[in-house]
């Protein structure tokens, strides 16, 4: 995500002129055009006085990174869409131990899907990923914090621990699929070193026992 920064103007300088123009009109008389000269510097005197007093704030908002492809950033949007709704039921849930499994799996989640910046060739196996897996997850977590919400029942216990028990499974399952991202640029640093390894012996930089 990139960042950038607005400044947000206070709404008090707006009610402050408002405030001028009732304030004026209850006291002093409206029926000359220079009546109305007087309310109007007042006005304005009153905004720029407010403005400077109340000079609102400066926030920090995320903008989406673009690929360039229209695909990938599709994916990658909905991915944020599943990391927001992940963030949204931590909070909500209160069992401490499930809170933390989702935590870590909007940590992941969101690095997976951030790879698509860094290996766009990653897509069919994010998307697969996307498709398959990511919406049984979701589908689990919700019906997790609905259950909890509900009190007690054996079938409403029973459902939850079920699904706190394939939490652990989940988070595993999650990373290796991070990690199977990372094969081809393995591959590629493997075959990138055997080539340094024969350009040394093939110079006489290394001895030939070199491995």
């Amino acid at each position: 995500m990139k960042t950038r920064e607005i400044h947000e103007k206070s709404v008090l300088p707006i009610y402050g002129i408002g405030g001028v123009i009732i304030l004026y009109s209850l006291i002093f008389p409206l029926y000359k055009f220079s009546h109305f000269i007087i309310l109007a510097a007042l006005c304005v005197g009153a905004y720029f006085g407010l403005s400077k007093l109340f000079p609102g704030k400066t926030v920090t908002v995320e903008e989406p990174v673009s690929s360039g492809d229209a695909n990938i950033d599709a994916l990658m949007a909905e991915g944020r869409t599943a990391v927001s709704e992940m963030r949204r039921l931590q909070g909500s849930i209160a069992e401490p131990t499930v809170k933390s499994k989702i935590g870590k799996l909007a940590e992941i989640t969101e690095k997976i899907f951030d790879d698509l910046l860094e290996d766009p060739t990653d897509y069919r196996q994010i998307k697969r990923f996307s498709e398959y897996f990511l919406p049984t997850t979701m589908k689990l977590l919700n019906s997790y914090d609905r259950f909890a919400s509900m009190g007690e029942g054996e079938n409403v216990s029973g459902t939850m621990r079920k699904i706190e028990d394939v939490l652990d499974a989940t988070v595993k399952a999650y990373r290796s699929q991070y990690d199977a991202l990372f094969t081809n640029q393995a591959l590629d640093i493997e075959t990138d070193i055997e080539v340094l390894k024969t350009m040394m012996k093939r110079e006489g930089l290394v001895g030939k026992d070199f491995e």
